[in-house]
């Protein structure tokens, strides 16, 4: 049985994240995955990483609650959408927050490299955009994509990880989401 983390970035719970959501779930449930949940939104933290790595800050309870599912989880699935070519800003202060050294990563000493903490996880990240997918991707190179994917998931070590991004959302159709909602659905079904 897979176990899937499902991490919500989106600081609104009716908007459209929330129902993808909800759809992959669904699915999940549907091939006997295990789940659990993270909606960024609803926990109580402090975003900022206020003396970076230099020097520790304690982790709120809702945070470490979240470091046990990050490494409950074999498949995680990120949905957010993307603005300004990044995530939204609690979702990177929960990132700051909760990917840390000795948990997501460990530094060597004397040594640039690091090892990685979260092999043998697969993951999906599911964003939405304002904009069509081909655009983001050809005018603006996809910045997210490669924060999320190369810059975080494979620095620590996940390296299947795979993008749906669903775009226009603005100015979309009834129809145009409901065909996502059965497409994301399909993808919990499928566990990827």
């Amino acid at each position: 049985m897979q176990k899937t983390l499902l991490i919500n970035g989106h600081p609104d719970k009716e908007s459209f994240n929330y129902a993808l959501s909800e759809a992959y779930k669904k699915g999940a449930l549907k091939s006997g995955a295990e789940i659990k949940e993270i909606n960024i939104r609803d926990l109580n933290f402090n975003p900022n990483l206020q003396f970076g790595y230099r020097k520790r800050t304690e982790l709120e309870p809702d945070l470490l609650e979240a470091q046990d599912k990050l490494k409950w989880a074999d498949h995680l699935v990120w949905i957010y959408p993307v603005w300004w070519g990044s995530v939204p800003a609690m979702m990177k202060g929960f990132l700051d927050r909760v990917m840390l050294p000795g948990f997501a990563f460990n530094k060597r000493e004397n040594s640039l490299w690091w090892d990685k903490c979260f092999t043998g996880k697969t993951a999906r990240i599911i964003c939405t955009l304002d904009q069509p997918e081909w655009y983001y991707r050809l005018v603006y190179r996809s910045p997210s994509h490669h924060a999320m994917k190369k810059v975080t998931l494979n620095y620590i070590g996940v390296k299947k990880v795979r993008i749906t991004a669903i775009g226009p959302i603005r100015l979309s159709k009834e129809e145009f989401r409901a065909k996502w909602l059965k497409k994301v659905e399909k993808l919990g079904q499928t566990n990827q």
